[in-house]
């Protein structure tokens, strides 16, 4: 059984999916600038060009022939506190941005000549065809970034992980999804994930095919699947939403939900806890391709801030939405 301890480095406030828009660059001639914050990995298709070149699957600018440097403005999904950037040139080879450097402010419109802009990393030598990690030493909160590419080039893939900056004080009192991505929800650890990540499950709106869950491979030996969840911010629960979209003949069967207040442990601990936490769910029947609510089966726990989800025995899961209030 294959199991999976991914490094979480944050939500990626850059992603298209959750609503980050690309917003100006002034070069985009080769590869639009949109194409740079899609959440799949990049691709290469051999023999593709269009009216301008080379198709490629990020965003890249001429050939420059004159002083300066190229750069794209980016508004990030939601604001947050930034601590990890990666600049991605894979398939860019011959045409990849030698250097990058990034700036962020914090405005409530589309940035101007008159923005402010802080660096948050120094000028980074890239390589092409490779995945650079920069670490942000800031606790400022940012609403807009600015990649500049020294001089030209491409980058396929700009993604900028940090945590979400949300008002939980004017929510106190109101059901929110706790888990959503957004309010800085995510996956910790899944026993088995050889089809579908657990970093879908709290994805914005429903699954878009089979492949945008969470699905584990099929079980040949006694046992079950597990999934480790944190909340983004501790609550009492309400409801709890299992939605199986496009998971026909291969949907997890049933399910059932253990859960834990346990504040600020490292989660690499949590694996083993968890095989003891309380029970908010009894094993629960799921069908194929829908959403199941499950609020009246749910027990009175209190205040959470952890959920192991346990499918049986194997199968797959697009979504699971943790409908509760934050609990100061």
């Amino acid at each position: 059984m294959s199991q999976s301890v991914a490094v979480w480095h944050g939500v990626n406030l850059a992603s298209e999916r959750l609503g980050a828009k690309a917003l100006y660059a002034n070069d985009d001639f080769f590869a639009p600038k949109e194409r740079m914050l899609q959440d799949s990995d990049p691709v290469f298709i051999a023999g593709k060009y269009d009216e301008n070149g080379k198709w490629m699957d990020g965003w890249e600018t001429r050939r420059k022939r004159e002083q300066g440097y190229d750069y794209c403005v980016v508004q990030l999904a939601v604001s947050g506190r930034i601590n990890k950037v990666e600049i991605d040139t894979r398939h860019f080879t011959g045409n990849y941005a030698p250097a990058a450097m990034l700036e962020a402010c914090r405005c409530s419109s589309m940035p101007t000549e008159e923005t402010q802009w802080t660096a948050i990393t120094d000028t980074v030598a890239l390589e092409g065809n490779s995945q650079k990690w920069v670490d942000i030493a800031s606790n400022e909160v940012y609403t807009h970034v600015r990649l500049n590419i020294y001089p030209d080039g491409g980058v396929a893939r700009l993604r900028v992980y940090g945590q979400p900056e949300v008002e939980w004080q004017g929510l106190e009192g109101q059901a929110v999804d706790l888990f959503a991505m957004a309010v800085g929800g995510h996956a910790i650890e899944a026993n088995d994930e050889h089809f579908g990540s657990k970093h879908n499950l709290n994805l914005p709106g429903r699954g878009i095919n089979m492949g945008d869950g969470w699905e584990t491979r099929r079980r040949r030996e006694p046992g079950n699947d597990w999934v480790i969840l944190a909340l983004g911010h501790r609550g009492e629960i309400d409801e709890v939403i299992i939605d199986t979209a496009y998971f026909k003949g291969n949907f997890a069967d049933a399910c059932s939900i253990q859960v834990a207040d346990v504040g600020a442990l490292p989660e690499t601990t949590l694996a083993a806890q968890s095989l003891y936490w309380q029970e908010l769910l009894p094993k629960s029947k799921l069908g194929a391709d829908q959403e199941h609510r499950f609020r009246e089966a749910l027990a009175k726990v209190g205040p959470i801030t952890h959920l192991r989800v346990n499918i049986f025995p194997d199968g797959g899961i697009s979504r699971i939405r943790v409908i509760g209030k934050p609990v100061f």
